[in-house]
């Protein structure tokens, strides 16, 4: 008994064609029922065929061989006949035929037996032979031509007439037109709808294959949001592996910004490291422009870190070269769990560097995921083509788009990630990626520039020798373009001419290349720059030359960039300089203070000065606490937040130093006022104890200038106290003296003051040599 090959449901209608599985050659076709084989448990096979036949195969359907058997259990009880009739309808009707999947059979496997005629019924099989089509709406009609497709199956040459068996016209409305299929795309979405076609050959082989047809809508939302999300993340992990990095560089950090010297080659490997910790050349050059305008920093010195700025930030790319890609998740997930628990500090700084590596990687996924719809619309695929690094005004105009996009999001970093996420999913190529690296070098200098608003001439001109730097650069390197590109495919593929198209190569050795690419253009522009790098910084002195008049200088603290907070370790080291800079104002107040002790005359003008000098530092202790009260709501190191907490008792008590200071010149004023002088023997103790607490002012102010010795200020402490017996000595020897030699009340008031005012320089010296020392 042979079973049909057209079964039914339990309704009586013929099931769908993709229930039909296919068979290989060498399965059974047909079935022996007989007693005998019912005793093996399965059915005999009677036939074998070399094509591909459908049959009810027993031996592959558990089920199937739990009935036969116990239709032979039953068969030996004297109802065998009965239960066999109701086994065979039952299978039927439960459709044991089992069902056959899509297939990418090879044409070759469809059989020459004549058509049924039942739709979804042929001598071969469901074959793949159309790819899925997929458009969006409103697309235009899509036509397909069917000759050359159905030519390669066994229907070869023959002619052939085609019929549509099965098509819903809601998503498209599929029409035949001799050997041409055209599409008809519907004006609203739906879900994802199956077309079969039936192709009849003049000796009647039959070909079926079947495709799916998807009408989508383009979510623009979905594409702005994705992209936003991903860039947001992308930037809080770089902003969070920068905070992990400099935590766990510590001092390492600081110590390496303080040896930078005129020699151009040291300096430029000190703004590489500085740049690789921070993981922003736009810090490090704010950074630079504020060291400068504080005078921290020459002009040739800050030549040097800007070049090794370029370099370092280049280590981003790398980064992205990691093959984490999905894994940036569970990266951070699991290292936010030993950020958040963990007691050690070193150890929440490295999860933290761990964790900001894996949201970069997150982000980027993100991004990729909300530009793959681009690559899907023909205006959008248009519009990134008309950017082609094909040639020389092309290459121009991709380095002008990096150039604006990094303008706008102010961070060379970002851009470059989006540009990797672009390559990485095929919308722009390697060429037309490596063109925008090059406008991003230029876009990343506004950073700078921007910072140098407010600043003084030699800040000025550090921001400008960066955008020179890098215009003359791209400007260059764009004239070789091609034959650098060529030098990068060597370098990456071992070929000057590969292939770099996504699908030849893998989207990491896409990313190598960008990073290739990137680190080998800011490291030769280091290497043809650094030579003259000296005359740019000449011509830069004459194209912006110094101010006339010394008043036009700003002398306030406003050299802080409130950016610097986004590196704790490097803004406390810019409020150290700023410290330092009050320190310097106290020598030189009392600099002038020793020079109106020494005059004969009124000294006005010394007074003035010295005044003035006070009420600025009222200004820069001000500025400083605002700066460092704003550092420390952030997340910052231990560390940073102890040197933060002594910087801010070193700018009170300087700051009460100019007040002292001031007091003495208020005395020396109320003497004036009066006509009223000291008398020699007076004049020469005031000027002793000025010495001595002039000459603890820099013994005590040397160790907080030498960086890592300011646990040496306890050595310093003794020194106070032969001050403090000087002063008792001095407020004894005026008392004590006979009345023929006391001194007129308002000069010995007025000295008095001058007495106190000196020893209160010294209690706040010692204060200052205390917190130094790390006593109190």
């Amino acid at each position: 008994m042979t079973v049909t090959r057209n079964p039914r449901n339990s309704f009586g209608r013929p099931l769908p064609l993709d229930s039909v599985r296919q068979c290989r050659p060498g399965r059974l076709r047909a079935v022996d029922l007989s007693p005998h084989a019912l005793a093996r448990g399965h059915a005999a096979p009677l036939a074998h065929a070399s094509g591909c036949h459908h049959g009810i195969d027993f031996g592959t359907s558990t089920k199937s061989t739990a009935r036969l058997r116990s239709v032979y259990r039953g068969w030996r009880g004297g109802l065998g006949l009965a239960l066999l009739v109701s086994t065979l309808l039952f299978g039927q009707f439960a459709g044991t035929v089992v069902a056959a999947p899509q297939t990418d059979t090879p044409s070759e496997n469809v059989s020459d037996a004549p058509a049924t005629g039942i739709p979804g019924d042929s001598n071969g099989l469901t074959i793949k032979l159309i790819p899925d089509q997929k458009a969006f709406l409103g697309s235009p009609a899509t036509l397909i031509d069917l000759s050359k497709i159905f030519a390669e199956t066994e229907i070869g040459d023959e002619p052939f007439e085609i019929e549509v068996l099965r098509s819903k016209k809601d998503v498209a409305e599929a029409v035949v037109d001799g050997h041409r299929l055209q599409l008809n795309w519907q004006r609203k979405t739906a879900k994802k709808r199956e077309v079969l076609l039936r192709a009849t050959s003049a000796s009647g082989k039959t070909v079926d294959t079947k495709f799916y047809v998807e009408l989508w809508e383009p979510d623009y939302w979905k594409l702005i949001l994705t992209v936003l999300g991903g860039l947001g993340l992308f930037l809080l992990g770089m902003k969070n592996l920068s905070e992990g990095l400099q935590a766990i560089a510590g001092n390492g950090l600081r110590r390496m910004i303080s040896i930078v010297t005129d020699n151009r080659l040291m300096a430029t490997g000190v703004g590489v490291l500085v740049t690789m910790l921070v993981q922003s050349s736009s810090i490090t050059t704010v950074m630079v422009v504020g060291f400068v305008n504080s005078g921290f920093m020459t002009l040739t010195q800050a030549v040097g870190v800007i070049m090794g700025a370029n370099i370092g930030t280049t280590i981003t790319g790398w980064i992205l070269v990691l093959k984490i890609g999905k894994y940036g998740l569970p990266l951070a997930g699991a290292a936010a769990f030993f950020y958040l628990f963990s007691k050690r500090d070193r150890l929440r700084y490295c999860a933290l560097a761990v964790m900001g590596l894996g949201l970069v990687f997150l982000g980027l996924e993100l991004m990729k995921d909300g530009f793959a719809i681009v690559k899907e619309l023909p205006e959008f695929e248009a519009w990134f083509k008309a950017f082609d690094a094909g040639t020389y005004l092309g290459v121009l105009k991709c380095a002008l788009v990096g150039c604006v996009l990094t303008f706008i999001v102010q961070s060379s970093s970002a851009t470059l990630g989006i540009t990797i996420g672009l390559a990485q999913i095929g919308v722009i190529d390697f060429d037309t990626a490596a063109a925008l690296v090059l406008g991003e070098n230029i876009g990343t200098t506004i950073t700078a520039w921007l910072a140098s608003f407010g600043s003084n001439t030699n800040a000025k001109r550090a921001a400008y020798f960066h955008i020179v730097f890098n215009v003359l650069g791209v400007a260059w390197i764009t004239a070789v373009f091609h034959f650098y590109l060529m030098l990068v495919r060597y370098v990456v593929a071992g070929d000057t001419n590969a292939d770099m198209t996504l699908g030849v190569i893998s989207s990491a050795e896409i990313t190598a290349a960008i990073a290739m690419a990137h680190t080998g253009f800011n490291v030769t522009n280091t290497i043809v720059f650094l030579p003259l790098a000296g005359y740019i910084a000449t011509a830069l002195k004459r194209v912006i030359p110094d101010r006339r008049r010394p008043s036009d200088e700003e002398e306030h603290l406003t050299n802080l960039d409130i950016r610097m907070l986004e590196s704790p370790v490097v803004a406390v080291e810019q409020s150290r300089v700023e410290v330092l800079r009050m320190v310097n104002a106290c020598k030189q107040m009392m600099a002038w203070l020793k020079e109106l002790h020494e005059t004969d005359g009124p000294g006005k003008q010394l007074r003035k000065q010295i005044l003035d000098m006070e009420e600025e530092l009222d200004v820069m202790q001000n500025e400083i606490v605002t700066f460092m009260s704003n550092l420390l709501v952030g997340n910052v190191p231990h560390d940073v937040v102890a040197e933060s907490r002594r910087q801010l008792r070193l700018v009170d008590e300087y700051e009460s130093i100019s007040d002292c200071i001031a007091t003495v010149v208020k005395a020396h004023r109320h003497l004036e006022r009066h006509e009223l002088r000291l008398p020699d023997a007076q004049q020469q103790e005031l000027m002793e104890l000025h010495t001595m607490v002039s000459d603890y002012l820099s013994l005590v102010s040397n160790y907080y200038e030498q960086l890592g010795h300011a646990g040496g200020a306890v050595e310093a402490l003794p020194h106070g106290e032969s001050i403090t017996k000087h002063a008792k000595s001095l407020y004894k020897g005026v008392i004590s003296k006979p009345p023929e030699e006391q001194l007129e009340v308002r000069s010995l008031v007025s000295y008095n003051r001058m007495v106190a005012a000196y020893r209160r320089v010294r209690d706040h010296l010692v204060n200052i040599a205390e917190a130094l020392a790390g006593e109190k």
